[in-house]
């Protein structure tokens, strides 16, 4: 039940942002409740790769994506759940992409892209002669957020943080001194607020989503049963490197989407990103492919699975079935990939507007929280 009680911060959300929210605002003292209108994590949270891709971004989102990592580390040994430092490897399967790899290991050096020789590209778990070019990104993680969400929401209660699960905001205002959340079990007091419900802005601020250009983007993900496959790293292709900033911007990556346009123009018509991870029980997370709207049609056909086995068949040489399919949502603008905006005093709307919140959460809630509540 709703009480009559103060907190430092309410967080509306959560979700890896608004848990990110909590856990900083736990690590500076501060009293936490948290808001959520499911009973546990079903959305973008859950419906990842779990991968955190900290070293192919660029720029705020490189420099929030390093700082989270540092706390997926310590929050892994904290709340007790796995974090993986297994990196990342980046497939070439033609000149362009190897030049693009290279330019990379180039502009980051050795100690955060290391360009693999013979003998390990033939021991990848790929199909046999395709690959001509390999590159690790040893900085990266891996986490399954299945395991991962569930645990640090625990941590976090174990902490000191007030959970209202199954519980719907209708309103958020501000007074003079305090943030006031109103919900379907009653009205919750914080003097900071965050606004943490990923692509759902719109629900509540439909004028700021509007001014921000706030969509959301759905994607096509597989789990499959590739049989004896193993991946110790999370898996990317050509076109990852179309996805990623800081491989976008090497001055291969228009060389590399000419050809795909030229040989695949399908693929860059569902904007796929061909990757891979493997869950703990041995499966293979599969996707993915971009659609973008403000609202989706509910019906999805079989086209972009399609690709993806097709796709995917080639990358490891052998057919895939399918586990399970779903359809991720996530927020997309093309003005910011962080929103962070101030409609009240005392109240951020946060959300990560570019795909990639399980990497960068952690470093946006430090810069947040380190706001609001000094």
């Amino acid at each position: 039940m709703i009480t009559t009680a103060q907190y430092d911060l309410v967080v509306v959300g959560a979700g890896i942002v608004g848990l990110a929210h909590a856990a900083a605002a736990v690590e500076r003292g501060a009293s936490v409740a948290v808001l959520d209108r499911d009973d546990h994590a079903i959305g973008a949270s859950v419906r990842n790769f779990g991968h955190i891709c900290a070293t192919a971004q660029t720029g705020q989102a490189l420099t929030f994506a390093l700082a989270a990592r540092e706390r997926w580390l310590t929050l892994g040994r904290q709340a007790g759940f796995t974090v993986r430092e297994c990196g990342t490897v980046v497939l070439a399967r033609g000149d362009d992409e190897r030049a693009l790899l290279e330019e990379f290991r180039d502009e980051r050096g050795g100690d955060q892209v290391t360009l693999l020789g013979d003998d390990a590209i033939a021991a990848l778990p790929v199909a046999a002669g395709t690959v001509t070019g390999a590159a690790l990104l040893p900085l990266d993680l891996r986490v399954d957020p299945r395991e991962a969400v569930p645990a640090l929401a625990a941590w976090l209660a174990d902490n000191g943080v007030r959970f209202h699960r199954g519980t719907h905001v209708g309103r958020i205002e501000s007074t003079e001194d305090a943030v006031v959340v109103r919900t379907s079990r009653g009205d919750l007091r914080g003097r900071r607020a965050v606004h943490a419900v990923g692509h759902d802005v719109d629900r509540l601020f439909p004028d700021l989503a509007e001014e921000w250009s706030i969509h959301r983007c759905r994607l096509q993900m597989l789990e499959v049963d590739a049989g004896d496959l193993r991946l110790e790293s999370a898996l990317l292709t050509g076109t990852s490197m179309l996805r990623y900033g800081g491989l976008s911007a090497m001055p291969s990556a228009a060389r590399v989407r000419e050809r795909i346009a030229r040989e695949s123009p399908e693929l860059l018509d569902v904007v796929m990103n061909l990757m891979s991870t493997q869950r703990p029980d041995g499966a293979l997370v599969l996707g993915d492919t971009h659609h973008y709207a403000r609202t989706h049609p509910p019906f999805d056909d079989e086209y972009d699975a399609e690709l993806l086995l097709r796709e995917g068949a080639r990358l490891f040489g052998r057919p895939l079935r399918v586990l399970r399919r779903w359809r991720g949502i996530y927020a997309t603008s093309p003005r910011t990939e962080f929103l962070v905006a101030e409609p009240a005093p005392g109240l951020r709307v946060v959300s990560v507007t570019s795909g990639i919140g399980m990497t960068t959460a952690f470093g946006l809630a430090n810069t947040v929280v380190d706001e609001l509540l000094r």
